[in-house]
């Protein structure tokens, strides 16, 4: 949501505009594709829209891939739209020594069920959507360290779109939303605090997560960016004698394509998972609550 451009058009229609690309996290174009534009896509449902069009954003190494590589990219994000509705009107190009993915989206919402990352409400509970631990399970795919079956898991989660899952905190009165992506779980929560004005609580034993990731923290296959967002956030969070030291890592992991972190009613919380567990969202649960103090930090219990 970081990226996000919002534009009221008029009391009943505001325009939301976003644009997201990154480097490959798989191995597989296609998979890879599909990640991207689920990616891209998330920004407009976290703040409770509707993708509508998207532009294509590509940067490829003409001289040292093939461009059947570039060819099942583009029909995995192809693919990814048509599951969301999304209608693609073109794109951009460029030769680069890197490759990136990505789009640059549009979608709608009533201004008044727009969702922000502001509205946080003392006793509120936080559901988180996806596990965490992507970009560890990423780096240990760069090293040739992840098996076959939690490359296939780990790309099916990246790959979900947020589409049910925004639709749903919708009708269970969600007062705000952040998806995790870069910043990991700790950056998108303190963000969530800080402008909310509120203190979170987040319970340790409560938290999805890949459970490869514990493994593969033990081995040192760690990204650059978990450090990086340590280093900026670590003074925003304390630990009880309770929080293990795998979570102490992964809470900071930045995320590609990650969930929804909701804040909703205590009343309405349990509800909302029971819903998205029906809906096949089999990893959401309640992770934490909002609290009044002390403001813009993070507890981990």
């Amino acid at each position: 949501m970081d990226d996000a451009g919002v534009y009221k058009i008029s009391d009943e229609l505001a325009i939301i505009q976003t644009v997201d690309f990154f480097t490959p996290i798989v191995d597989d174009p296609y998979d890879f594709g599909q990640i991207a534009v689920a990616n891209a896509l998330s920004d407009v449902y976290t703040m409770g829209g509707k993708p509508l069009t998207a532009l294509n954003i590509v940067c490829f190494p003409s001289k040292s891939l093939d461009i059947s590589v570039l060819q099942a990219i583009l029909k995995g994000g192809v693919d990814k739209m048509r599951e969301a509705g999304v209608l693609l009107l073109g794109g951009h190009s460029v030769d680069d020594a890197e490759l990136k993915y990505g789009l640059s989206v549009t979608g709608t919402v009533h201004p008044k069920r727009l969702v922000t990352n502001s509205g946080a409400l003392p006793g509120d509970r936080l559901v988180l959507t996806k596990p965490l631990g992507t970009g560890i399970i990423g780096t240990a795919i760069k090293a040739g360290e992840a098996d076959k079956e939690t490359i296939a898991r780990v790309t099916q989660r990246m790959a979900a779109l947020n589409k049910k899952a925004s639709e749903l905190m919708l009708e269970f009165g969600v007062h705000a939303c952040t998806d995790i992506t870069g910043f990991g779980l700790v950056g998108h929560a303190c963000q969530l605090a800080q402008n909310s004005q509120v203190g979170i609580k987040i319970d340790s034993v409560s938290v999805p997560l890949f459970e490869e990731a514990k493994d593969f923290i033990g081995k040192g296959l760690c990204p650059g960016g978990l450090y990086r967002n340590k280093e900026f956030y670590g003074d925003k969070v304390k630990y009880s004698k309770n929080t293990p030291e795998y979570l102490r890592e992964i809470i900071f992991d930045p995320q590609t394509s990650g969930g929804l972190l909701v804040s909703l009613s205590a009343v309405s919380a349990g509800a909302f998972v029971k819903k998205l567990k029906e809906a096949g969202i089999a990893d959401a649960a309640i992770i934490g609550e909002v609290v009044s103090e002390p403001k813009g930090e993070i507890l981990v219990d």
